[in-house]
């Protein structure tokens, strides 16, 4: 893991590039460091777990579809905050959605829309921000920008 990074982007599959890409684009914009992986919870659990192990990131975006374990896998090996991306790959997301918001107790994942990775990078950021003056600076001037 690169030094500084805040935020770690972590995707089931290539095939999630372009949700991905969303996310990159605001954590971009904001100044947030940040890293990406592609690693599945069911392909290579031992690749996640050796990746999670190291990780010094301060918040996890987890993008995933179908049946959708990436992100409660990540929460269940961390107490760092966890936020689910649902990503629309059959039955037009919902499989993914309900994968991700049906945590057990005690294992929470916060969820954003399916394929709305600019809302993830955006809540990510905004958990930065509670420890980051600059980031906090940048966010309310991007909101200030929507209005």
């Amino acid at each position: 893991m690169a030094d500084g990074v805040k935020v770690a982007i972590i995707a089931g599959s290539k095939s999630d590039q372009a949700v991905v890409d969303d996310a990159v684009k605001v954590l971009t914009e904001l100044g947030v460091p940040y890293e990406v992986q592609f690693l599945s919870a069911h392909r290579n659990p031992e690749g996640l777990r050796k990746y999670l192990a190291g990780s010094k990131a301060d918040v996890y975006v987890a993008i995933a579809g179908l049946a959708a374990h990436l992100p409660g896998v990540i929460a269940s090996t961390t107490v760092k905050p966890v936020i689910g991306v649902p990503v629309n790959a059959k039955l037009n997301g919902l499989d993914s959605l309900l994968s991700i918001v049906q945590m057990p107790p005690g294992v929470p994942v916060g969820c954003v829309g399916i394929d709305n990775a600019r809302n993830a990078g955006i809540l990510a950021a905004e958990i930065v921000a509670l420890g980051d003056p600059k980031v906090k600076e940048r966010l309310e001037k991007m909101r200030e920008a929507w209005r």
